[in-house]
């Protein structure tokens, strides 16, 4: 169901230096071959091999090739030419020989060994053709791929728009970090952790201060949000808390009253409470108020369909096969969604199954799951982890 409410992100072309993080909207050609011309892969001398069958030798060193030369002469017969990383071969050399096989000669050059044809040399286009795809179309931009965008000629690069989205959590008691508890008062923590998730996802979080639990003001204040700031406007909103089945669920209230969300309980644990739908035409996610529950639920559902609205070839998290640690158990008919310490094929739990235990989820470095059909796993069992970055180490 959130799968389908996010399109996918129109295109917006932005400088090279402004993509990192972004993801290709279309296949990036090389403009032009990597690399552009036969050059050398070490420091030496540019010789022909044929020359080098008695050693040792020693040759007239006819120029100087730095990297960056483009006048470079051909290799004249019976001489060498000392050679850069990288700049450019004469035409008529075959080898490189290294400095290191030579007395580093700057006139006459003697070589003691050669290594055979061929040897030291980078060929035009054997990294990549000019004209064939270097990035494909859904890729990540990481620093790689800046690099490679950059080295085959482009300077801006066509990506998928970040996903704007509200962030929104209800709650007469909340209070902001800081400030000082009253009794039966909590600081509110899931902005925090919805907006670095948005953010971590490729999405464009603005948090939107949290109202307390009035039907009208409710409404009123989301509308207003939605309704407002032109092309700024959110693709999403999402929400968290007020959607369970106690006597104030604002979110819930107010929602169902426009018939255009959904609420329903998913067999899952944490976070079985879930709303979707739209408000006022966007978009609209309900998560619940634990927020380990906001956070699993945020995982399991939005973060998936936000990586597929920025055109994701791969828009779900890795996951890793592992061996359990120790014993555990889980109820039957809701799939398990348990905070775990993933290392080198092993998992163990992270504290208990407990929605509230914000401690051990920063703890974690996965999601362990456990299908809904099964109750009790032994020690050595073969699991199925979810990969979560950002965890403490």
């Amino acid at each position: 169901m959130v799968a389908g409410l996010l399109p996918v992100m129109r295109a917006e072309r932005v400088p090279l230096e402004q993509a990192h993080g972004r993801v290709l909207a279309a296949d990036l050609p090389a403009l032009v071959a990597l690399p552009g011309f036969d050059n050398s892969a070490m420091d030496g001398y540019a010789a022909r091999a044929a020359e080098l069958a008695d050693l040792p030798a020693r040759l007239p060193v006819a120029d100087d090739v730095p990297a960056g030369r483009t006048d470079v002469r051909p290799l004249a017969p019976g001489t060498v030419q000392r050679i850069m990383t990288g700049a450019p071969l004469p035409a008529g050399a075959d080898v490189i020989v290294p400095v290191e096989l030579t007395d580093a000669g700057t006139t006459t050059v003697e070589i003691r060994s050669s290594p055979a044809v061929g040897t030291h040399l980078r060929r035009a286009g054997e990294d990549i053709a000019a004209g064939t795809v270097a990035i494909a179309a859904g890729t990540p931009l990481g620093a790689a791929q800046l690099g490679l965008a950059a080295a085959v000629g482009h300077r801006e690069l066509l990506v998928a728009r970040r996903p704007r989205v509200l962030v929104l959590s209800t709650g007469s008691e909340l209070v902001e970090p800081g400030a000082d508890l009253l009794p039966g008062q909590i600081y509110e923590s899931n902005s925090a952790l919805l907006v670095a998730a948005v953010d971590d996802a490729g999405g464009v979080a603005r948090r939107l201060h949290f109202v307390p639990d009035d039907v009208d003001q409710f409404l009123a204040t989301v509308r207003a949000e939605l309704a407002g700031r032109g092309d700024d406007a959110a693709d999403l909103l999402i929400t968290s808390g007020g959607v369970s089945a106690g006597a104030y669920e604002v979110v819930k209230d107010a929602f169902a009253a426009l018939g255009t969300v959904e609420f329903l309980k998913v067999a899952m644990q944490p976070g079985g409470p879930q709303g979707a739908g739209t408000v006022d035409g966007v978009p609209v996610v309900t998560l619940p108020g634990n927020p380990v529950s906001a956070f699993v639920s945020f995982e399991v559902f939005v973060r998936p369909a936000l990586r597929r609205a920025l055109g994701h070839a791969a828009p779900d998290r890795l996951h890793a096969p592992a061996v359990l640690a120790e014993p555990l158990r889980s109820p039957a008919g809701r799939r398990q969604f348990l905070r775990g310490r993933y290392d080198g094929g092993r998992v163990s739990q992270v504290g208990g199954p407990g929605s509230h235990l914000v401690a051990h989820l920063a703890r974690a470095n996965c999601l362990v799951v456990v299908p809904e059909d099964v109750t009790d796993l032994p020690a050595g069992a073969s699991v199925d982890v979810v990969l979560i970055e950002g965890a403490l180490q």
